[in-house]
């Protein structure tokens, strides 16, 4: 397979054979439901997912949390199943069972043994289309979700995070917490959310994916049972990309917070799904702060001694992106950290890298993806995002093709339109701000907290 395989919602069915031997084969119901699966020779368990295309981005004044919401209430109770019937469930078989909500999709997944698919496709279903949100369970989990808020706000990593994408996309979608914030979870009501539910988890807009020791043919008529009693539909279109976010203006966030270690995010924009250089920003990405021998962790960590933890990270959704570079330091190192950020980026940006990181960087990229797809989560995974994102399956031998037609030209070319960006910096921790003047870019973008 040399191209990526398109999934039109006008086609029904499609099927093809990766270049691992696996079979993957997608039908569209009746309902509009979409179902995708993964064959995998010898396996003996199986994950399933049931996706919901919208996520955190997706919601609207007054429901703002909803997404996250519904995916603890889901786990609540049906009119058929209660909470712990749910949990008794996967418990019972030895299986795991879980949930995630993304900026621009919802997953609740599971993985058990091959003779246990049928339970966890009824399970998980009855959980996305027969939820009652029962109202004193609403309010119930409404306290466990402003614990959890507040574990995150404890969390200086996270706080930096939070704070770092408001900064990156303030005024947009992107930029807002996936979880909501406390004023908005205590302020969102059960109609608010319940109105979320009825309007984004119809049929037509569902994903079922699975991957791992499982048949087809079988498995949709376990989805089609899921959905029995459904009108007939047409899958909805997929998300479309909206007016890229304003340009990064620079500016630094200071979070006090009384601890030990200091948290660091400093980046800008990065580059969306659709575009062509993201191999290119993969081999950038690894060579900058992508493994411990990249320049920034040898830099900060093993010749400086400077922070345990350095990594850089570059998110994509569909019509944006971000890249930056995270550190944990002691207080009194928290200019020197920024400063070889800085030193770091600008080099990258004047000269490029060199042959022997180039092979390096493609080295830890191909067998972080080869190795990746010998979990059966990760096929599963593949499939949804596939489906839900733009809309085509990429091979691995496609995937590994475009990192390996990478060149240290096109790294640099890259470099100097994403590290030249204005950028902007979260820092959460005890620190004194007028000691990072330097760093703050314009003052009236400057932001205390």
């Amino acid at each position: 397979m040399n191209d990526p395989v398109p999934l039109p919602l006008e086609e029904p069915d499609t099927s093809f054979l990766t270049s691992g031997g696996t079979v993957v084969r997608r039908s569209v119901l009746s309902s509009g439901v979409r179902v995708l699966t993964e064959s995998v020779p010898s396996a003996h368990s199986t994950s399933v997912g049931y996706w919901v295309g919208v996520g955190s981005r997706d919601e609207r004044d007054g429901q703002f949390g909803s997404t996250h919401f519904l995916e603890h209430l889901l786990f609540k109770g049906t009119d058929e199943r209660s909470a712990l019937d749910i949990a008794v469930s996967f418990d019972a078989v030895g299986g795991e069972h879980n949930a995630a909500t993304a900026k621009e999709y919802t997953c609740y997944y599971a993985r058990v043994r091959d003779l246990d698919v049928p339970m966890a496709v009824a399970v998980i279903g009855d959980m996305v289309t027969g939820s009652v949100l029962e109202p004193d369970a609403f309010d119930i989990e409404r306290g466990v979700i402003l614990e959890e808020l507040a574990m995150a706000a404890d969390d200086p990593a996270d706080l930096a995070g939070e704070s770092f994408f408001a900064a990156a996309f303030p005024d947009h979608a992107l930029g807002r917490p996936i979880g909501g914030t406390p004023d908005s979870i205590r302020a969102v009501a059960r109609d608010d959310v319940f109105e979320h539910y009825r309007e984004h988890y119809a049929p037509e807009g569902i994903v079922v994916t699975a991957a791992g020791s499982v048949d087809h043919d079988r498995f949709c008529a376990l989805v089609e049972a899921v959905f029995a009693g459904a009108d007939d539909a047409a899958p909805n279109a997929r998300r479309v990309p909206e007016v890229a976010a304003q340009p990064v203006a620079p500016s630094l966030a200071v979070i006090q917070r009384p601890t030990e270690q200091v948290s660091i995010i400093r980046g800008s924009h990065g580059l969306d799904l659709r575009d062509e250089r993201r191999p290119a920003l993969s081999v950038l990405n690894a060579v900058l702060g992508g493994g411990m021998s990249s320049r920034l962790f040898q830099q900060v960590r093993e010749q400086r001694g400077l922070a345990y933890a350095v990594s850089s990270f570059a998110p994509a959704y569909l019509d944006n992106g971000a890249f930056g570079v995270y550190a944990g330091c002691a207080p009194d190192n928290v200019s020197a950290v920024l400063d070889i950020i800085d030193d770091e980026f600008h080099k990258m940006a004047e000269t490029g890298i060199t042959g022997d990181e180039l092979a390096r960087a493609k080295g830890q990229i191909e067998g972080a993806l080869t190795l990746s797809l010998e979990d059966s989560d990760a096929r599963m995974t593949r499939l949804g995002r596939s489906e839900l994102g733009v809309g085509e399956f990429t091979d691995l031998t496609t995937a590994l093709d475009r990192v390996d037609r990478v060149t240290r030209d096109s790294v640099l070319d890259l470099a100097q339109d994403l590290l030249t960006r204005p950028v902007v910096t979260a820092v959460v921790g005890a620190v004194d701000r007028d000691a990072l003047g330097s760093h703050a870019g314009s003052a009236q973008n400057e932001t205390d907290a």
